[in-house]
């Protein structure tokens, strides 16, 4: 195993108590080591008087199932980790997301898009120019929709022809600058790396409610982050670049503004980070071994959460 999370690189000066954190999987498969460690990553900074919750990010409606969600909150329990605070299930809150968007649509910020992803990889392909990419990999949308007369969207709906909403990034960014003039751009606090500024033009204009689902995972996990009053987000270094789209999301709702932290990603001799589509080795698996929880723990590297170099403490909160 390749994964140091007993080290994560914040300094002594970010340890204080009273962190609230949480765990957001996905159930599309069984936990696996590295949840696991992310779990445990969290759950290490809400010791000491903080807040430690679970989260179902389960709008997924083609890859999340009611089995995997059962599986993975046994799991957690029998390693010692369950949520202070009901299980909270994306799948239960549309309605709440859906007056984020009406919101957002009130703002002028989203428009509708009825371009299918071949249409979008054979406009980027005819291109004059290279196709941009963001920094998750996908293509950069080339706004085809954007431009479409009010009368033309409007008699699209009308006929039934599906679509997604995707969120006007020029307009977006600059109703955030009007509302954070004297501080932008916009930035936020990386126990890790201090203060943190954003870039969410990289991702263009992304898709904040799908054609299957009425949400996406940008507008609910931002969403979410603030019903739930989370004031760290601990996550995957793999979702360093995303944290600058939900900063947006943050600034154009008047959302509270968390801490982050992040952690390395949990890989395996070859180097290959553990996923379950690649058929990492699941925590069922190990029980059905008879390998305790403590031994399980410490397969994922995080036997010990204690920061270097302050030996008997645990990491929290604190202003920061």
């Amino acid at each position: 195993m390749n994964f140091p999370l007993h080290y994560n690189g914040v300094t002594p000066d970010a340890v204080h108590s009273g962190w609230r954190t949480r765990f957001a999987p996905s159930p599309t498969g069984f936990l696996h080591l590295g949840h696991v460690a992310a779990a445990l990553f969290g759950w290490g900074f809400a010791q000491g008087g903080g807040t430690w919750l679970v989260r179902l990010e389960d709008i997924d409606p083609q890859r999340c199932r009611p089995e995997f969600s059962t599986a993975l909150l046994e799991d957690l329990a029998w390693l010692g980790l369950e949520s202070a605070e009901p299980v909270l299930r994306q799948s239960e809150r549309m309605a709440a997301y859906g007056q984020t968007l009406k919101h957002l649509h009130g703002m002028g910020v989203l428009y509708p898009c009825f371009c299918t992803r071949s249409d979008i990889q054979r406009e980027s392909a005819g291109a004059l120019s290279a196709p941009h990419t963001a920094p998750d990999g996908s293509l950069v949308y080339p706004g085809t929709c954007r431009v479409l007369p009010s009368a033309e969207r409007a008699r699209r709906i009308e006929a039934g022809q599906p679509y997604v909403l995707r969120l006007d990034m020029a307009c977006a960014l600059e109703q955030a600058r009007r509302r954070s003039a004297s501080t932008w751009p916009l930035r936020y606090h990386d126990l890790q790396r201090g203060s943190a500024v954003c870039a969410p033009e990289l991702f263009g204009d992304v898709v904040l409610a799908r054609r299957d689902v009425p949400a996406s995972y940008h507008l609910c996990v931002s969403h979410d982050d603030a019903a739930q009053g989370i004031t760290l987000v601990t996550r995957g270094e793999d979702l360093r670049p995303a944290t600058d789209l939900h900063r947006l999301l943050q600034e154009l709702m008047g959302w509270p503004v968390p801490a982050y932290c992040f952690h390395p990603l949990l890989c395996d001799a070859q180097g290959r980070r553990l996923a379950k589509r690649a058929g990492a080795r699941s925590i069922r698996s190990m029980r059905a071994e008879g390998l305790s929880p403590e031994a399980v723990k410490a397969l994922a590297g995080m036997a010990d959460m204690l920061l270097p170099g302050v030996k008997g403490r645990r990491a929290g909160p604190g202003a920061w």
